[in-house]
């Protein structure tokens, strides 16, 4: 087994196509199909901010499956209950929300390896291995899974060195829009004062040999993003492209002023 989306990073950068994603937000596999079929690379499938459960989660994996969209599963919060649950649903690359310092980064990692590298439990029948049928899955199921871990704190930020230097973190994602607000800018991730911060971490997990996602609105502030060496972003979200694309062709057909010709000619 091989993980797709640590392949997918791998080959990322100007040659090869920058791999631009988006947050599966609607909880609906119909629009997550949607999203990897108009061409995607890959997708936060949100646990945390949506109404995802587990039997959701499986429909939204396989919906993607049936696209060369990759999922990334953002678990709620970093229990390894709930991990585990995830990795027998299929899920491959797991993203691990508000992680502070280093020990919080190593539990992560711990979730998703089974022993002796860690504690996952051992489930002969899961989606995961393909109901039994990946040769030697406990075996090789370790190396097969990608660990994201969110940065979202000033505090996060000053421990950034340890937690991208802690084996089994394959990649740091620094959330712009918490880490705004914990530095008092609230609603404003592009502030000079947030990018300045994220284009500093951004060094200091290049330093690690780490490559750093993160997430932007629009794609001016993408360009932004990229701009401070950010390796993959994600613009806006599935709702949040389609409630602005509504409201766009709302405004514009509500503004029109139209000549109804009431003589019949």
């Amino acid at each position: 087994m091989h993980n797709p989306f640590k392949t997918l990073l791998a080959r990322s950068g100007l040659s090869a196509g920058y791999p631009v994603g988006t947050f599966a937000m609607a909880a609906s596999p119909l629009v997550a199909e949607a999203l990897g079929v108009v061409g995607f690379d890959w997708a936060v499938v949100d646990m945390e901010h949506t109404p995802l459960d587990m039997d959701s989660l499986v429909r939204m994996l396989q919906a993607i499956a049936g696209t060369s969209m990759l999922p990334i599963t953002r678990v709620p919060w970093n229990d390894t209950v709930m991990v585990k649950r995830v990795l027998d649903a299929g899920a491959q690359t797991v993203m691990f929300p508000f992680v502070q310092n280093a020990d919080e980064a190593r539990r992560a990692v711990a979730a998703c390896r089974y022993a002796p590298h860690g504690v996952r439990g051992m489930a002969a029948m899961s989606r995961g291995s393909r109901f039994g049928t990946v040769p030697d899955y406990f075996k090789v199921a370790n190396d097969a899974i990608s660990v994201v871990v969110q940065i979202e704190t000033p505090e996060a930020l000053a421990q950034v060195d340890a937690i991208a230097g802690v084996d089994g973190v394959d990649s740091v994602f620094l959330g712009p829009g918490d880490l705004s607000g914990a530095m008092g800018h609230v609603g404003n991730p592009m502030h000079a004062d947030v990018v300045a911060a994220m284009g500093r971490a951004v060094q200091r997990i290049h330093a690690a040999g780490k490559p750093v996602g993160s997430v932007a609105g629009t794609p001016e502030a993408v360009a932004v993003y990229r701009g401070i060496g950010i390796d993959y972003i994600g613009c806006a979200s599935d709702l949040g492209l389609m409630m602005r694309q509504c409201a766009a062709v709302l405004g514009t057909i509500r503004s029109q002023k139209v000549h109804v010709n009431t003589t019949g000619y």
